[in-house]
């Protein structure tokens, strides 16, 4: 495996409104390497989507820090922040968030025109390499769940980031497509050699990754095999 992609220090996040202490994370230390696959498991309001948001750049720490490929992500500011969203990080959601007046083809293509490219046909290709060729003109309304999470893959991984943040990514579909759309985005995060952070309560998640984590009470336990897991 490569050089260490993320990186916390410590980090810690406190909301105000929140039950008990308000401490939704207490001191995560985590190196995740380049092409790294890893599933995060834990009960709702363990912290795992929190964690993925500090990562992202979309929330900041209470305390201690993030680096994404040796880079303090609060020393970049919110415009360098946006910036490294747009072109390092890949995103693929448990509701797809497509945008529902475009098509699949321009849903994709926002993502690059975001990124300050123009091209449609990385766009088409990403499509064909998760099975929708043809299928470019599609609403999201015409499409199923598992093919709109297949065109929030193509989304994601057009740009070819080094990075693939994925909030509980099968949790709108049913298990059989489920175990679809985990193949196919391993997969291809794999020939992308794309680092790739799962958040799951699926335990079936966990075949597929290099690491399992679990989150209990914000702080992360690292679990050696999917039997302990399970236990």
């Amino acid at each position: 495996m490569g050089p260490v992609m993320i990186r916390t220090y410590d980090l810690w996040k406190q909301y105000e409104d929140e039950g008990h202490d308000g401490m939704a994370l207490r001191g995560i230390n985590l190196e995740i390497k380049k092409g790294q696959i890893v599933t995060l498991f834990g009960k709702s309001g363990s912290g795992k989507t929190t964690l993925l948001n500090l990562i992202a750049g979309l929330d900041v720490p209470t305390k201690g820090r993030v680096e994404i490929d040796g880079r303090d992500i609060e020393a970049l500011g919110e415009a360098g922040r946006t910036l490294l969203r747009r072109n390092k990080l890949g995103f693929v959601f448990q509701f797809f968030n497509l945008l529902p007046t475009l098509t699949a083809l321009e849903n994709i293509m926002l993502s690059l025109e975001l990124a300050g490219m123009n091209d449609k046909r990385p766009a088409l290709e990403a499509l064909e390499h998760v099975g929708l060729a043809g299928k470019e003109g599609r609403f999201p309304h015409e499409l199923s769940g598992g093919e709109q999470q297949r065109v929030a893959i193509a989304r994601a991984l057009v740009k070819k980031p080094p990075v693939i943040l994925a909030d509980e990514p099968t949790g709108n579909l049913d298990s059989a497509t489920g175990t679809q759309i985990l193949d196919l985005l391993v997969k291809r995060c794999r020939d992308n050699e794309a680092t790739l952070i799962m958040v799951s309560h699926a335990l079936n998640t966990c075949e597929y990754a290099d690491r399992v984590l679990r989150m209990i009470d914000g702080r992360i336990v690292e679990e050696r095999s999917c039997e302990d897991l399970a236990r």
